[in-house]
């Protein structure tokens, strides 16, 4: 794509990038047959290429972001399908992220959306806050039809409630650290984020278990917190950045001292933070920290595929549909290897019908976007029990909570499945749902 901006303009790093990207495409429209908004919508302009030219036009111009543009930004999930698509390599990810950060910038949002999106900013990444307001969102559960006709606000008012949890966020005592025979084999750290924690902290519980069979300690540093993704990709860059100097902090004090790899059981989270020596590279206390924190970062699966195989405790033989997240597949580019560890420990494992295409969670897009999202949910429900799953398995909790809200089907993270395989605890999503037990096929053998 030929672009025009001036000498001056390219002094600034993001339109000196965003620029590069934009030279990179090539208008050939192969992203739009994996963009799950043109698939609903049919529009040219919520395609990647379609909003591709509305970015252009905005940067090139210098010019404040329009109700038009907005619309189709805000309408992206960053699901990134399109940069698994794309035969030119258009790194759409940084664009957009450039554009939401312009758009957060120069556009007056009317009073509704503000409200909306500062709620979120300032309760999601805080572990406290978020328990109180899930605990107040239950109480409003049965009214949440009365709040959805609010003026402005109603439809992700009544969003916000109906993915909340149907129990209360409970404060469990943490369970006792593994016992690791001396000398570890290895020393890493576990991102405890910020909603995960809160809405299912079994994950990483399970996650320690798993490692604590290889030999693997497990530390928690101080001054860890939420990796910024939900703020990043509102456009709200410098409560994005602030999160990451805070983690980076935290981890290269430790990565000083021995610490092998960052592990992240959220592949959201896990796609920003290995994104985070691009998103500091301008900063020169940080910059070099931030690119060894990225390299040194690996979601669970990924690590576990580096350590020998363990076998089996107990004899499983479910079906299980693997749901890729989008973060987990586009992101970060990891597709077969959680299916090859759940294999290996004795699942029967089956692809998703259309897996390239989003559920609709995205990070906080099924609350600002809750029409586009609900069809997405209802599509992908619809997918996976065509495949007659008795589990789902994923690796994002933000997909967990998405489509565990349009299917009976028990959905569970990853490493709960394999922990449960090497002898850990029945996950508590299994209880009473009828999979304890192998298929007597499996048991015959």
């Amino acid at each position: 794509m030929k672009t025009s901006f001036s000498p001056v303009q390219l002094e600034d790093s993001h339109l000196r990038e965003s620029e590069k990207i934009l030279r990179s495409c090539v208008h050939c429209g192969f992203c739009t047959a994996t963009c799950p908004t043109y698939l609903l919508e049919g529009d040219e302009l919520d395609s990647p290429r379609g909003r591709i030219y509305l970015i252009k036009d905005m940067l090139e111009g210098g010019k404040p972001a329009t109700p038009e543009v907005v619309k189709h930004i805000d309408r992206c999930l960053s699901c990134l399908s399109c940069m698994t698509t794309c035969p030119s390599g258009v790194h759409y990810m940084h664009l957009v992220d450039h554009a939401r950060a312009h758009i957060e910038k120069t556009y007056a949002r009317d009073k509704g959306d503000r409200f909306i999106r500062a709620l979120l900013a300032n309760v999601l990444p805080y572990r406290e806050r978020l328990r109180f307001a899930l605990a107040g969102a239950l109480l409003v559960k049965p009214i949440s039809g009365l709040l959805g006709a609010l003026p402005l606000i109603g439809p992700r008012l009544r969003a916000m409630i109906e993915l909340a949890p149907l129990r209360f966020p409970s404060r469990e005592a943490p369970e006792p650290a593994p016992v690791i025979a001396a000398p570890a084999r290895g020393k890493v750290v576990i991102l405890e984020g910020c909603a995960q924690p809160v809405l299912k902290p079994s994950i990483n519980v399970a996650a320690r278990r798993m490692l604590a069979r290889h030999g693997i300690e497990v530390i928690t540093p101080r001054g860890e917190g939420c990796c910024g993704a939900l703020v990043h990709h509102m456009g709200r860059e410098d409560e994005a950045l602030r999160f990451a100097r805070a983690n980076v902090d935290a981890w290269i004090a430790e990565m000083d001292r021995g610490l092998e790899a960052i592990l992240i059981t959220a592949s959201g989270c896990g796609t920003t933070v290995k994104d985070y020596g691009f998103m500091l590279r301008d900063d020169p206390a940080y910059a070099a920290k931030a690119k060894r924190v990225s390299e040194a970062t690996r979601d669970i699966t990924e690590y576990l595929l580096a350590l020998p195989a363990l076998e089996p405790a107990r004899i499983t033989g479910q079906v299980v549909a693997y749901h890729s997240a989008c973060s987990m597949q586009h992101g970060q580019k990891l597709t077969d290897g959680p299916k090859r560890l759940l294999r290996a420990a004795g699942f029967q494992v089956r692809d998703v019908p259309e897996g390239h295409i989003c559920c609709g969670s995205a990070g906080v897009y099924n609350i600002l976007q809750p029409a586009i999202a609900g069809r997405l949910r209802a599509r992908k429900a619809a997918n996976i029990e065509r495949v007659k799953p008795q589990i789902i398995a994923t690796g994002n909790i933000g997909c967990i909570t998405q489509i565990g809200a349009a299917t009976a089907i028990p959905i569970l993270h990853t490493i709960e499945l394999l922990d449960w395989a090497a002898g850990g605890p029945l996950p508590q999503a299994l209880e009473g749902a009828g999979v304890e037990t192998a298929p007597d096929a499996m048991l015959a053998h």
